[in-house]
């Protein structure tokens, strides 16, 4: 995850990470968890395939149906249990729709009561001010609702007419009930000229966050990667992105922006301050390197509905274990090959990755790469930095 303001406006400083180096992984402050030095993942839950919605580019397939051999309610406290004692620094409930649990207020308590952050990414349409204010209850600190676009746009992605109205009644409910909220975007060829329109939204509806994705092709999005941007395009839209954050920062505008996977964003942005902004330059390498690049299998961590690991939510046909059998802290702390290798990614690249100059600041998406080349460690297809940029 790059963060676009904290890296052009110096929301973030070396200093102020320093400070908490080392920290367990609560007291760190939220902001600040993209840099920190601690080993214990954030980790998403998908918590349930089923989903009211179909979206086009659904990393897991959901469909509304009822779905066999997901996580019961006691094998779920088992398990957020064992994350407390690991100290994880985020529990991200997340789906399909988690909303359509059952017990997800109950569960996201015991996560709040036993210290971890709970935070919840929905797609908005289930949430009204009785239903936000039970997220807040449960202790979520945080709800990011998926917006595509424009309501047209919108609906066509998640295939169902009025989703994009739903989705903006439930983030104004969320806001409401006082919950810090924020929109999740996933930027492709047929949404990206909507970008002004979700940074209008951003400042009619006064939110606080907005974080947009580059397309991973996993799940149906694996059947998309010609809705892809092309490299072009994605150095068009980091510009724009750059000059809306800086733009809406200088106005006095309180959101935060940030993309993430697509690590080159962060050299773009790095280039961007050595041109502009040439005294903070150095600083923002620490951050860059305090981030680390790509966090799958470091940082960040998954567990699917049937309770499989994997080291990101995009990954879902690699599994090292399984918390039914073997709890979630063992599993992670083995000495399984791809875990391993993915802790030191930058002696495995190969391609444009293993040429850069850059690759322990990104390292690029190896899903992307083995959809493309067949090969995880190949260069990541979706990097947009020039052969000049590359060499540094």
């Amino acid at each position: 995850m790059i963060g676009c303001t904290k890296l052009l406006c110096g929301t973030a400083t070396v200093s102020e990470v320093i400070k908490h180096s080392g920290d367990q992984g609560q007291e760190v402050p939220p902001q600040l968890l993209q840099f920190s030095d601690i080993d214990r993942p954030l980790v998403v839950w998908n918590t349930t395939n089923r989903c009211n919605l179909r979206c086009k580019h659904c990393y897991i397939k959901a469909e509304d149906r009822q779905y066999r051999s997901e996580l019961s309610t006691e094998e779920a406290r088992k398990f957020i249990l064992d994350l407390a004692g690991m100290k994880v620094p985020v529990l991200l409930f997340s789906g399909g729709e988690p909303l359509v649990r059952k017990d997800i207020f109950e569960l996201g308590k015991m996560a709040s009561e036993l210290g971890l952050r709970p935070v919840l990414s929905t797609n908005g349409t289930l949430i009204d001010d009785n239903t936000a204010q039970k997220i807040k209850e449960a202790g979520f600190q945080y709800v990011g609702v998926s917006i595509d676009g424009s309501p047209a746009i919108h609906d066509s992605f998640r295939n169902k007419e009025g989703a994009f109205s739903a989705a903006i009644n439930g983030i104004r409910a969320s806001i409401n009930a006082g919950i810090k909220t924020g929109i999740r975007f996933t930027v492709n060829k047929y949404n990206q000229a909507d970008l002004p329109f979700i940074f209008d939204l951003i400042e009619k509806e006064n939110i606080p966050r907005f974080c947009m994705y580059h397309l991973v092709y996993a799940g149906r999005g694996e059947e998309m990667v010609s809705m892809d941007t092309n490299r072009e395009e994605k150095r068009e839209i980091l510009e724009y992105v750059g000059q809306k954050t800086l733009e809406m920062y200088n106005r006095g505008v309180e959101v935060e922006i940030l993309t993430t996977d697509n690590h080159a964003d962060g050299i773009f942005l790095l280039n961007y301050i050595k041109e502009n902004q040439p005294e903070r330059a150095d600083e923002v390498i620490q951050l860059l390197q305090m981030h680390g690049g790509c966090s799958a299998g470091t940082k960040f961590a998954c567990v699917d509905p049937q309770g499989n690991v994997h080291p990101c939510q995009f990954w879902q046909d690699y599994s090292p274990g399984n918390v039914r059998e073997t709890p979630f802290s063992k599993i992670w702390t083995s000495d399984d090959e791809l875990l391993v290798k993915l802790r030191e990614k930058d002696k495995y690249l190969k391609g444009k990755c293993k040429e850069c100059k850059h690759k322990k600041l990104c390292s690029g998406c190896r899903i992307r790469a083995r959809s493309v080349y067949g090969d995880l460690w190949e260069e990541d297809p979706a990097c947009y930095l020039t052969e000049e940029e590359v060499k540094g």
